[in-house]
């Protein structure tokens, strides 16, 4: 083995999927880009960090609640666009095309072109780090969408997608929670 730079090491383990997580704050809804998360137990229960420079960030704590919106390959163009620029100075939602739907149980909007939504609630925001704790209070699936790769960042301006799927569930079994 050799040497490899310690400040890239996060490009190692970048976790994955990319999300996009919605938010509505004053009547507006906003949508940000995020590869920094992680699945905390069975329950629905996710992390996911940022920090106060990002503009979702304020309507996320201002109103506790957003939508996990989990796009696919086809969608990496829009990923890329969506964070790379800012909800304080354009409508993302009209810039890349999202079709907004109403969600449940959060004001924060679905995005209808994602595989996958998830309506959550903030549970705590841990201040050193920006940690974001969400629970989820509902999960939406498009059973007909027929991509369904998922992106995951690299951390350097690279992502990957999503290849074949290995089945070890019978393996697993008394370690999954019944119903996975």
């Amino acid at each position: 083995m050799i040497d490899f730079p310690l400040g890239k090491a996060f490009t190692l383990m970048e976790p994955g999927p990319v999300i996009l997580v919605t938010t509505r704050d004053g009547g507006k809804n906003n949508v940000m880009t995020i590869s920094w998360t992680m699945v905390l137990d069975f329950t629905a229960r996710f992390a996911l960090t940022t920090g106060r420079w990002n503009h979702s960030y304020a309507a996320l704590t201002r109103t506790g609640e957003c939508v996990l919106a989990i796009p696919t390959l086809d969608l990496l163009d829009t990923v890329v666009g969506v964070g790379t620029c800012s909800g304080r100075e354009v409508d993302k939602f009209a810039r890349f095309g999202l079709t907004a739907l109403p969600a449940r149980q959060v004001g924060a909007p679905l995005i209808a072109e994602c595989l996958a939504n998830i309506e959550c609630r903030v549970v705590e925001i841990i201040a050193p780090h920006d940690i974001v704790v969400l629970q989820g209070v509902a999960a939406h699936i498009d059973e007909n969408r027929r991509e369904r790769r998922l992106l995951h960042a690299v951390g350097d301006g690279g992502f990957v997608a999503d290849g074949r799927r290995f089945d070890r569930r019978g393996a697993m079994r008394d370690k999954l929670p019944d119903g996975v």
